[in-house]
């Protein structure tokens, strides 16, 4: 079955959002989160992947990405294999995460009955991509990532939230350092 929503080419870049099975809140902790800040500074030196915004909300993330190199839909398929992977294990051995049978029992269910899997799924299978074609939908996209946290009622400015790019675009450091879009 075809999804309207598909990669092309590699010069183009793309808003992407994926999401954890069940809107499970997961990025709650820093050590989750980590994982997936690690797994895109290994995409970006291995793969090519060039971020220009996000945002790791608890139970999605928000991304303006590009790439030159290997294709896109590689990049994200693999990046979303290995925290997938890396998630179970840091759940399953996190000490303080009260919710982790009831976490785990999810992620093993719905892979269980989801044919492209063997026994665990962790993140939605679409990543819904949308082609940045003019400067108007790219101005737009990068707005709605920012002010995400802030609709959330996480901060009262975007640039307060932490996990997001939108303090770089404010001209302060993050905590990932994104390509700056003119």
């Amino acid at each position: 079955m075809s999804r309207s929503y598909k990669f092309g080419g590699n010069e183009k870049l793309y808003f992407v959002t994926y999401t954890v099975i069940h809107w499970i809140d997961v990025f709650i902790r820093d050590e989750y989160r980590n994982i997936l800040l690690d797994s895109w500074k290994y995409c970006e030196k291995h793969k090519g992947l060039e971020i220009y915004a996000y945002c790791i909300m608890p139970s999605h993330v928000h991304m303006i990405i590009g790439t030159h190199d290997k294709p896109i839909s590689d990049i994200i398929r693999d990046m979303k294999s290995h925290t997938s992977t890396q998630m179970r294990k840091a759940i399953a051995e996190h000490p303080a995460e009260s919710r982790k049978e009831w976490m785990l029992r999810m992620m093993v269910k719905t892979g269980i009955n989801n044919p492209n899997n063997f026994d665990f799924q962790f993140w939605q299978q679409d990543n819904h991509p949308i082609e940045l074609y003019s400067i108007d939908v790219i101005r737009q996209k990068l707005h709605y990532i920012h002010e995400n946290p802030v609709k959330a009622g996480f901060v009262s400015q975007a640039e307060h939230y932490v996990y997001s790019s939108a303090g770089d675009y404010a001209g302060q450091k993050g905590v990932k350092e994104v390509i700056l879009l003119a």
